[in-house]
């Protein structure tokens, strides 16, 4: 995909690296990113390092819902400038990861306008191996994720080599899928939909697995959607790449990966076909009426 360069002036930029680049232990997990305040894919990252890495699941939940935990972040140089420059060019994934920023406020801005919606930018959080978020601490095991409390996206982009090497989901496009789909769960909060898909969880526990699933493939479709309003800047093979990519992170496909059978009734992002499916709507549909996933809900 042949986005244009980033516009400093279009986007914030916070970055945590400082220092603490490259330093650090711990362990590290493939899994997207997403919404609510413990992010697409932490909760079945969780599942995944209790069952392979013997960690605690306390620790990690602990760290992502005690808001407590770390304040929240402030973007630097909120109006672009040298600072946010140099951040998005320390490395390619921070290039990419910025230019599909700005791109994704150009696209959604007047998209959130005609639907009446007020919109606000998102700001891109940098960080490695650790960092702190509104939501708590964030974690690379975690992945890419998004925290509705200081509307940040949340990123450690040597998820972008694991991406690669570990779940085999290559190319460039697949790397801006990710971004969009966190981009997604923006959207989602600044309509109102997290709000009130969290408020039916808290009256239905029973169905909140079902309820996130639904959450996730609309940020999927989300993603998908703003694809198609860039389809003059698609290259060949970038469909197959975003599908490819979605087809990876499936619950089903993480679950087996980490040696359990892959249940349904855990599924918090939906399934590999289900993440293809939202993902090639927006491609193909191009519009926000079809990627309402709640649909049937309100018949």
């Amino acid at each position: 995909m042949r986005l244009d360069d980033f516009d400093p002036n279009a986007i914030d930029v916070d970055d945590q690296r400082g220092g603490s680049r490259g330093s650090g232990g711990g362990f590290r997990l493939p899994m997207g990113g997403g919404g609510g305040k413990l992010g697409c894919g932490t909760l079945i990252i969780i599942i995944i390092a209790a069952l392979v890495f013997k960690v605690d699941p306390s620790q990690l939940i602990g760290g992502m819902q005690g808001g407590g935990l770390g304040g929240e972040t402030q973007p630097t140089q909120a109006q672009g400038g040298s600072s946010a420059e140099e951040s998005c060019r320390i490395d390619e994934g921070s290039k990419q990861s910025c230019d599909a920023l700005s791109s994704l406020n150009k696209t959604w801005q007047p998209l959130l306008e005609q639907e009446r919606v007020a919109f606000r930018r998102p700001p891109i959080h940098f960080y490695s191996q650790s960092g702190q978020s509104g939501c708590g601490a964030a974690q690379s095991a975690m992945g890419p994720f998004y925290c509705p409390t200081d509307n940040g996206i949340y990123l450690d982009t040597d998820f972008y080599r694991q991406m690669e090497t570990e779940l085999g989901a290559k190319g460039q496009f697949a790397r801006f899928y990710v971004i969009a789909h966190e981009y997604g769960h923006h959207v989602q909060n600044l309509t109102g939909t997290s709000d009130q898909v969290r408020a039916l969880q808290e009256r239905n526990p029973a169905a909140a697995n079902r309820l996130s699933v639904r959450l996730e493939l609309q940020a999927d479709c989300y993603a998908g959607l703003w694809a198609a309003k860039n389809s003059n800047l698609l290259d060949p093979g970038d469909m197959e790449s975003g599908l490819n990519a979605a087809s990876s992170i499936g619950d089903d496909k993480l679950m087996q990966s980490a040696g359990r059978r892959a249940d349904e009734a855990a599924f918090t992002h939906g399934s590999s076909a289900q993440r293809k499916q939202w993902l090639r709507t927006g491609l193909e549909s191009g519009t926000i009426a079809a990627c309402d996933t709640f649909a049937d809900l309100r018949r």
